[in-house]
């Protein structure tokens, strides 16, 4: 079987498998899936009308998304973990993740194992933007004590900012580094930086959006992300000097203020954090969207 590499020639074509059916989780985004190129080699191929995509790094292969089609098909499910047992040499490395909740019931009527993953955050777009209620008390406080400490300047991200945006985000990970011992969380940040690279490479063909903030002309925080369907935008990433206090509200309010058309606001998920896993309930989702992995007993 013929695999073909992933390129941005793809989109068309991985859209429209998208686009068969609704999703919440934050991953069924062709812009999600290709700024992982830094990280993973990305092949996909088509198997009996059904778009499979598979990531492979060091350690194995795997599906970053189940099999894209307008219906489950045990045939490509079987033919999918062919694919990946042939390039691992260990098959308990072959999953399908990102699986959503509603297809459990099919994979597990096929026999196939169901694992929790981390779930997104999905919140209200008008509570992120207005901060009512004694629930946002701190958000709201920390905001308010922003605008009124500091002169700023709040803009539409653009690929100038590119380079500014790459060494805040330096400057940031080297003081979440200085207050961690856990080594996994330090190679996340260092994985974080390439994909943020990767982003801002094909940032417009990508179709992200977003906004940076610039305190005395130098940019202090930025957030961009991308719209997953009509009613929900992702926020993909939001990064700020961390010395200025109540600036991370103040961007994350002032970015949900701009997405007027969208309903939902997805944070994504936590990466298993405990600590943004608290900052993300801090911001009363509407409810947690679940995802989960299939693997076999083997």
């Amino acid at each position: 079987m013929n695999l073909n590499k992933l390129t941005l020639k793809d989109k068309k074509l991985f859209n429209t498998y998208l686009a068969q059916d609704q999703h919440d989780l934050a991953v069924f985004s062709f812009a999600n899936i290709y700024i992982w190129r830094c990280l993973y080699k990305i092949n996909w191929v088509i198997l009996e009308d059904s778009l499979c995509i598979f990531f492979q790094d060091a350690v194995g292969c795997f599906m970053y998304l189940p099999p894209l089609a307008r219906e489950i098909k045990p045939a490509v499910i079987k033919a999918s973990f062919s694919v990946m047992d042939g390039i691992n040499k260990n098959k308990s490395i072959s999953r399908i993740e990102n699986i959503p909740e509603k297809d459990l019931a099919n994979y597990r009527a096929l026999g196939y194992l169901v694992n929790d993953k981390y779930p997104d955050y999905l919140c209200a777009r008008n509570d992120l933007a207005n901060l009512r209620g004694n629930k946002y008390k701190s958000q709201r406080a920390a905001y308010n004590y922003f605008i009124k400490h500091y002169d700023f300047v709040c803009q539409k991200l653009k690929l100038t900012d590119r380079a500014p945006c790459l060494a805040l985000f330096n400057f940031w990970a080297k003081a979440r580094k200085a207050h961690s011992n856990d080594d996994l969380y330090c190679a996340m940040l260092d994985d974080n930086y390439k994909v943020i690279k990767e982003a801002f490479v094909n940032y417009q063909k990508l179709d992200f959006q977003g906004v940076v903030v610039r305190i005395n002309k130098k940019i202090s925080a930025f957030s961009f992300g991308y719209s997953l369907n009509k009613d929900t935008f992702c926020i993909l990433y939001e990064i700020t000097d961390l010395t200025i206090k109540g600036l991370a509200p103040f961007i994350f309010r002032q970015f949900c203020q701009d997405l007027k058309t969208y309903k939902y606001i997805n944070i994504m998920d936590d990466s298993g954090l405990e600590n943004l896993r608290k900052v993300k309930l801090s911001y009363k989702p509407m409810c947690l969207e679940p995802a989960y992995i299939v693997t076999r007993d083997v």
